[in-house]
């Protein structure tokens, strides 16, 4: 018995240790820039397959799709995403914190996952507003901490998403449980004013273009997800 155990143990071994890397590096960039992080550990694994379900559910699973990722982060839905990338997908990898880019570049030739698609993707280490418009996307993953943007702030980053989002296309993007109730209870009135007028930004875009959402008990913290559609014709 001892014989077969051993292998497995073994193999298991190099993703234990970069979940404890992923951690790591996630912790010391949050503590020191929570605004644009606005997390206290990386996506777990149930709200990451959540985030990634229009790549299982392809209205044509014959044609490539265009992917985008805002906000990616140490990987974790990177990693759910390449796992479900086909021939002829494209996906690209935006993250802000020059640390965290870095990381994620290393990952696609380190990472068995991201390797494995490498040359179909591609890092950027920008503003996701930054990117253009010269260019769209069947399926777009959002990351970002909207609670802790102004209200302008979030309207710009949907007004773009949803130009370079195709027809058709999906936005899928999640937050934590309970945050606005936790602020009003102990943060100062005017960042809990601050967070309800984005939340409100939010709340227009999901009830013009809403077709679902989720809530991830399963995660840390828990959370919840929206996913958004464009219409073919508006």
């Amino acid at each position: 018995m001892a014989a077969t155990e051993t292998p497995s143990i073994t193999s298991e071994r190099p993703a234990l240790e970069q979940g404890v890397r992923d951690i790591g590096l996630f912790l010391r960039q949050a503590f020191h820039t929570f605004r644009a992080t606005g997390a206290v550990a990386p996506s777990g694994p149930a709200l990451s397959n959540a985030l990634t379900r229009f790549l299982d559910e392809r209205a044509d699973p014959n044609a490539g799709m265009s992917i985008l990722e805002a906000g990616a982060g140490t990987g974790p839905v990177s990693r759910a995403v390449a796992a479900r990338m086909r021939e002829g997908d494209t996906a690209d990898l935006v993250e802000s914190n020059a640390e965290f880019a870095s990381y994620l570049s290393d990952l696609t030739t380190t990472d068995p996952a991201l390797s494995r698609v490498a040359d179909q993707l591609t890092v950027h280490q920008a503003l996701v507003t930054d990117l253009g418009t010269d260019r769209s996307y069947d399926l777009i993953i959002s990351g970002l901490p909207f609670a802790n943007f102004t209200a302008e702030e979030v309207r710009e980053i949907f007004e773009y998403y949803f130009t370079v989002l195709r027809p058709g296309g999906h936005l899928s993007f999640f937050g934590y449980l309970y945050t606005k109730e936790v602020k009003a209870v102990i943060a100062p009135r005017e960042e809990y004013l601050r967070q309800a007028r984005s939340s409100w930004v939010v709340e227009e875009w999901v009830n013009r273009y809403g077709i679902g959402s989720e809530r991830i008990l399963p995660n840390i913290p828990p959370a919840w997800i929206h996913h958004l559609r464009k219409p073919v014709e508006e």
